[in-house]
């Protein structure tokens, strides 16, 4: 039989975690968490083993995973008690994370690069209405400024 020490009140739990007891109640709706019998009086405990769980979902949010995958992992748990099949879900999540992490990485260094570019350009500008102007003959952006393609030089010095 359980004790009460083996187990916590959702207020231990949520001042624990940062979460609101509705969160933790959340939580135990979607069958992420599980609670005792309220045979003690109204109030519902919660064993401790919810701990764990409760680092396991913050941990997989903070990986951007939704509340709805992660009921996925905890339902193949409850069905596959070797946690086999969860670890393999696991790992093909997880490097399927890292790939769209990897594209991301990519994009911002794209991104990075075209803002240097363009801090180089605003520096070299007398004002920010300068551009397109005199000084677009020799700022430098090239392919990167749509204007200078528009700007093509006078024949015969007209």
């Amino acid at each position: 039989m359980k004790t009460r020490e083996d187990s916590l009140k959702i207020g231990e739990l949520s001042s624990m975690f940062g979460l609101t007891a509705r969160t933790i109640r959340y939580y135990e709706e979607l069958g992420l968490l599980k609670s005792n019998d309220r045979t003690e009086g109204i109030h519902r405990r919660y064993p401790g083993v919810n701990i764990v769980y409760l680092k396991r979902i913050q941990q997989l949010k903070g990986y951007g995973l939704s509340l709805g995958e992660i009921k996925e992992f905890f339902d193949l748990v409850e069905k596959d008690p070797s946690g086999e099949s969860c670890r393999a879900l696991l790992l093909q999540t997880y490097k399927e994370r890292m790939t769209l992490e990897e594209e991301k990485i990519l994009e911002s260094q794209k991104r990075l690069v075209e803002l240097q570019d363009q801090a180089a350009i605003v520096e070299a500008m007398e004002t920010f209405f300068s551009c397109p102007g005199s000084d677009c003959q020799g700022c430098g952006a090239g392919e990167l400024c749509d204007k200078s393609k528009e700007i093509e030089p006078a024949e015969d010095g007209v």
